[in-house]
């Protein structure tokens, strides 16, 4: 997903335009009343208020003056991953930082280079887009595919990272550190020691959680213990931790109690202005791959360890004599490994595409009758499918496969736009695809669903005021 090139380099900012949305930001706080919930009080001193049931884990404080909303902020944004590297992360934060410096802070992003997924290797040192501005460390790429050599690289880029926030702790007023790479906030927490500064942090993945799920180190180790007891102590020193499902949040309150008051939950987004939906019969990206004929079911995303493959390839092989495609988009560890299957078991019904630059998002996205979101039983607290975002603003149906306690299943629930199957039940999303394939106007209706469920709940604006309260919180109680 390639961005347009940025022309002017700075190192400064130029002037900030008066934002209107700040002084209309608390009366926005006060819409959807019929819907909100009571919250826990965030901070000492201050009384609990009521929020929209979808900010429901986000804690924010009642008495928010004037003068705390039209303060201008200097926040600046640490992660491995950024345009014009279209992994899912810094597709998530070039679209965060745009509508947050729209809602009137100042924004830096210090990022890598492109090491993930990538059309152009290298990127300018130094953009500006506004009030925007990207500085982007030297690049390491070893063994960038394995999981020793990305282990490097991102101990490298933390280092980088730990030198920058010191260089430039007195230009910002809080730090937001994202889990890319998952030791990322070790720069924040060493920093922090020295120089007292606030910094978030942003969980997309909890590690070393994952690790030990995956087999790959034992819960005794010392490295997951060691892991388990720095995470404490980032966390504890932290002015905020967001996390992407309830259940992580469980999961994070689990590990250090201390912080509870400190988690946030705030949900992923997808870009309805960006993403329309559209007949196949008008798409090109479907007609250039025949699928307008066929009914479609699209994976796009990581394939990665966290993602179940299994159940969708058990599926495709009893739908392998039907006029149904399955279509598989982007890369990850598994990716290999399931074209491998594939071929081996000699099915026609698969088509599988490189990750598509963000100009065609809006018609792969839209290119298929059904959409599939995956998670492998056992990781539904540690991992959040950002998938599922731009496939609702597609307006087309969606099956999660994922176990009974994912918070999947309330989203989906709640929003009736598609169903929930158990991990290794091939019988059933098989028998699903059949009945969306047989009946169309239930296919429209859970499409419509998914439009409108995204439209009402996660959006990049609504989102990103979450994430506004959270990092103006956390400059008011340092």
């Amino acid at each position: 997903m390639a961005l347009s090139e940025w022309q002017h380099n700075s190192n400064s900012y130029p002037p900030i335009k008066k934002n209107q949305y700040l002084t209309k930001l608390d009366a926005e706080l006060n819409v959807n009343k019929q819907s909100r919930i009571e919250t826990q009080p965030r901070y000492k001193g201050k009384s609990p208020i009521t929020s929209p049931i979808h900010l429901a884990n986000l804690d924010q404080s009642a008495e928010i003056s004037d003068t705390w909303y039209n303060q201008v902020i200097n926040v600046s944004i640490i992660t491995e991953f950024f345009p014009p590297d279209y992994a899912a992360t810094g597709q998530l934060i070039e679209e965060l930082v745009q509508q947050l410096e729209k809602q009137g802070m100042r924004i830096r992003v210090f990022t890598g280079q492109p090491g993930y997924a990538f059309t152009t290797a290298q990127a300018p040192a130094l953009e500006q887009l506004g009030d925007i501005s990207v500085q982007r460390s030297r690049s390491t790429q070893v063994w960038s595919h394995r999981i020793r050599g990305k282990a490097i690289n991102g101990i490298l880029f933390t280092l980088r990272a730990f030198l920058h926030i010191i260089r430039n702790a007195g230009r910002n007023d809080v730090f937001l550190l994202t889990s890319a790479p998952p030791f990322l906030s070790v720069a924040g927490y060493l920093a922090h020691l020295f120089l007292r500064f606030p910094y978030v942090c942003l969980i997309y993945d909890l590690y070393p959680d994952i690790a030990i799920a995956l087999g790959v180190v034992s819960k005794k180790h010392w490295l997951a213990k060691f892991w388990w007891a720095i995470n404490r102590k980032i966390w504890q020193k932290s002015q905020g931790i967001i996390v992407l499902s309830p259940a992580m949040k469980k999961r994070v309150i689990a590990i250090c109690p201390e912080v509870a008051d400190r988690v946030s939950v705030i949900h992923s987004w997808g870009d309805p202005e960006l993403i329309l939906p559209m007949d196949k019969e008008k798409n090109w990206f479907a007609k250039k791959h025949d699928l307008v004929s066929k009914f479609t079911v699209l994976y796009s995303g990581n394939m990665g360890r966290c993602h179940d493959m299994d159940t969708i390839l058990a599926t495709a092989q009893q739908l392998q004599d039907e006029a149904i495609q399955f279509v598989c988009i982007g890369g990850g560890q598994k990716r290999e490994k399931l074209i491998q299957d594939v071929a081996r078991l000699q099915l026609k019904n698969f088509l599988f595409l490189p990750y598509q630059d963000k100009s065609v998002l809006p018609y792969s996205l839209t290119a298929c009758d059904l959409s599939l979101v995956s998670v492998e039983a056992g990781l539904e607290s540690l991992v959040a499918p950002s998938k599922l975002y731009p496939a609702l603003a597609a307006g087309r149906p969606i099956a999660a496969i994922c176990s009974e306690d994912s918070y999947l299943r309330q989203l989906i629930a709640d929003g009736k736009f598609g169903t929930t199957i158990d991990n290794g039940d091939s019988n059933a999303l098989a028998a699903f695809i059949r009945k969306l394939k047989s009946d169309r106007q239930l296919a429209e209706k859970m499409g419509n669903a998914s439009r409108q469920y995204l439209q009402s709940n996660f959006t990049p604006e609504i989102i990103a005021k979450q994430y506004l309260n959270v990092l103006r919180q956390s400059i008011d109680v340092k």
